[in-house]
């Protein structure tokens, strides 16, 4: 098997952010079960409804299988584009990637190896250790995952605020579209339904630009996660929407998810829309040059 070297990949020091200009001071938030969504202070949702739509270019690949690294270096490529623009004040517009991976486990920068049930060298699927926050997680097929690349600058400034929004998103898709009761646990970040945590959560700022993102287990297979200690969390189990409901098409499952997703983002963020094509993504790589094998990504037998 082709693995991957987390040892070669070097991720960007934590994030810190008093490093930023203008820092507020965030909240802490307790557990809050939410029956649909409710415009309040805690999530900030109310301020944004009162300003414009601003405008998001949506990559939609969520029936695809896009493997992580290729996924990685959209991201930091359009990252670098965004801190470009940032600097001659021409950030007009936000980006969403939606899609699926092929099996995959990835680290935090501050993950624990011990949090992993296998040896490094003779893992079950290629391993990635990233700049984003949070412990071990999998990806794989049956799984949607979004990746927002938001500049915090014109929603605010505030990372305890655009976790809970995040949250908040996969909240309101589990009661509005299948009637689920989902809910947070203090001091964790997250989505749950019951004891099982049905959605991770794990970013990444620079700059105030976020990148990294969700990830929502609809069909997925569960017995990769048997290999690791999901997101260092060993008193919760993890589970799928599927367990919790009786739709018997997975595709249909998928489609619906994926659109009730894409609904609650757009309006939660207030954002509106331009969906893109995959073949704009591979145009900003070519075009940055950017490569996470120059940049430490390298597999190795």
């Amino acid at each position: 098997m082709i693995l991957t070297n987390p040892r070669l990949v070097t991720p960007s020091p934590p994030y810190n952010p008093k490093d930023e200009p203008h820092h507020r001071k965030s909240t802490s938030f307790g557990v809050a079960n939410i029956r649909g969504f409710h415009q309040s202070e805690a999530t900030g949702s109310a301020a944004l409804s009162d300003r414009p739509k601003r405008r998001c270019e949506c990559f939609d690949l969520y029936k695809q299988l896009v493997p992580y690294v290729k996924a990685w270096s959209w991201q930091k490529s359009i990252v670098r584009r965004r801190h470009l623009m940032l600097d001659r004040d021409e950030d007009h517009s936000d980006v969403l990637i939606c899609l699926q991976h092929p099996p995959v486990y990835t680290l935090g920068t501050g993950s624990l190896e011990k949090y992993l049930k296998f040896d490094l060298q003779n893992a079950p699927y290629d391993i990635y250790r990233t700049e984003r926050g949070g412990e071990v997680t999998y990806h794989g097929p049956g799984q949607l995952v979004m990746y927002p690349i938001i500049n915090l600058r014109y929603h605010k400034m505030d990372l305890h605020w655009y976790l809970r929004l995040l949250e908040e998103v996969i909240i309101r898709v589990l009661s509005s579209t299948f009637s689920i009761k989902a809910s947070r646990m203090e001091g964790l970040t997250g989505v749950w339904v019951g004891n099982q945590k049905v959605a991770a959560i794990g970013i990444r700022v620079s700059r105030w630009v976020t990148y990294h993102g969700l990830a929502l287990n609809v069909t997925t297979d569960l017995s990769p996660f048997q290999h690791i200690v999901p997101c260092g969390i060993r008193d919760r189990g993890v589970g799928t929407l599927k367990e919790f409901l009786t739709m018997t098409s997975d595709k249909i499952l998928m489609d619906i998810t994926h659109d009730a997703l894409i609904k609650e983002f757009s309006e939660v963020f207030q954002l509106s829309l331009e969906y893109k094509s995959s073949s704009d993504l591979d145009f900003i790589i070519d075009h940055d040059g950017f490569s996470l094998q120059e940049d430490g990504a390298n597999r190795v037998a």
